[in-house]
């Protein structure tokens, strides 16, 4: 024998037939149905009035504290127009903007209601960072790797932020890493914000080791300038922190939302981004404002000739050849970095007799020892 099937609406339709034909029982019907008569008789309402006998949602028609619509659809619109931001800055953003936004953990439910953004992703507040006490005391400046965009092209990122205010100094997008272009854009940076005391950089070209001798051409230049270099230590990405958390949040709002075009085109969304940052969007890291609110130019204006050295007269200077990185000495060349090339550099004698030190400045390149046949690594 086949047994059929049957659901709890079909049960509820039946126990409704039954209960509607001529001197039908109802209290009989709901001890045979297993139900109460209260039970039974909502069933009965409910299939006189046409209405469905599956089970109704529990949920309230009405939520006194959910929030308002408008607020909601504030919310949404926030983060529609940046996807890849966190309840956090949401929140902040709306508060600057003159809406008075709800706990950040109302943005979050909100977000993840509709989908928005997952249940796990509420942001971790930051704690225990390092920051130079004001603006253009430093700025950390790196390349981001290079992205392939949507057409072949090899896009290298240029960023250079300022370690107080984490404000964007520049953003460029380059066709390659070489010194000459990091000079040239970061130029126009250096003309618009003027000169930072010093630039912390990671190790190995453009930039240079960080080791003794290791100079380049554009270490050079900024030595020139009156900005001191800072490496990075070898095997310590923590130094670098700041600046890496920012690729990051650069990659995610910019290179991951839409493919980019061109080098040109690329350079258009990163101008429009850094605008964002600097300007609208909250950063955790400075108490949820705007680098914009932290940052200011710097006094020290870019100079319309590039300085040299100057050296007393008595001092003993020798200029370096063109092609080769060696200084006459005594009758004898002495090895100084080819950075140096058709630079002034003075000689100047150490407290131990027969031994010099080679200088651009007041900084000390290289050095001279006379009791030995070879001077020592520059």
């Amino acid at each position: 024998m086949v047994w059929r099937e049957t659901s709890v609406v079909d049960e509820r339709r039946e126990f409704c037939l039954l209960a509607n034909l001529e001197g039908a029982n109802v209290a009989a019907l709901c001890l045979r149905f297993g139900i109460s008569r209260q039970t039974g008789y909502v069933w009965l309402r409910r299939h006189l009035a046409g209405a469905s006998l599956e089970d109704l949602s529990r949920r309230p028609r009405h939520s006194p504290r959910r929030s308002p619509a408008e607020l909601e659809a504030a919310i949404l619109g926030a983060r529609d127009e940046h996807p890849a931001w966190g309840a956090r800055k949401i929140a902040r953003r709306l508060e600057d903007t003159g809406t008075r936004a709800p706990a950040v953990s109302t943005v979050h439910q909100v977000l993840a209601r509709h989908g928005r953004i997952g249940p796990e992703a509420l942001e971790r507040q930051a704690h225990g960072r390092f920051e130079r006490e004001a603006p253009n005391l430093l700025w950390q400046m790196d390349f981001k790797g290079r992205i392939r965009l949507a057409c072949g092209t090899w896009c290298h990122t240029l960023t250079v932020v300022d370690d107080h205010s984490r404000y964007a100094v520049a953003l460029e997008a380059c066709a390659d890493e070489r010194g000459i272009t990091v000079r040239q854009r970061l130029e126009q940076a250096l003309r618009r914000h003027g000169l930072p005391l010093a630039v912390y950089v990671d190790n190995g070209r453009p930039w240079g080791a960080g080791a003794p001798g290791e100079w380049t051409k554009f270490r050079v230049w900024l030595l020139k300038l009156g900005i001191e270099t800072i490496h990075a230590r070898p095997y310590h990405p923590q130094g670098r922190g700041k600046n890496e958390r920012f690729h990051r949040s650069l990659k995610a709002e910019v290179f991951a939302l839409n493919p980019i075009i061109g080098l040109e085109r690329a350079q258009k969304a990163l101008d429009r981004w850094r605008e964002i940052y600097n300007h609208q969007r909250p950063h955790q890291g400075i108490g949820m404002t705007v680098p914009a609110n932290r940052y200011r130019p710097s006094p020290r204006a870019f100079p319309n000739l590039l300085p040299e050295p100057q050296y007393d007269e008595s001092e003993i200077t020798r200029r370096v050849s063109s092609t080769k990185g060696y200084v006459r000495f005594q009758g004898r060349s002495w090895r100084v970095p080819d950075a140096f090339c058709g630079e002034t550099l003075a000689i100047r004698p150490r407290s131990t007799d027969g031994q010099y030190g080679i200088f651009f400045g007041a900084t000390q390149v290289g050095s001279i020892d006379l009791t030995q046949n070879q001077n020592p690594p520059p």
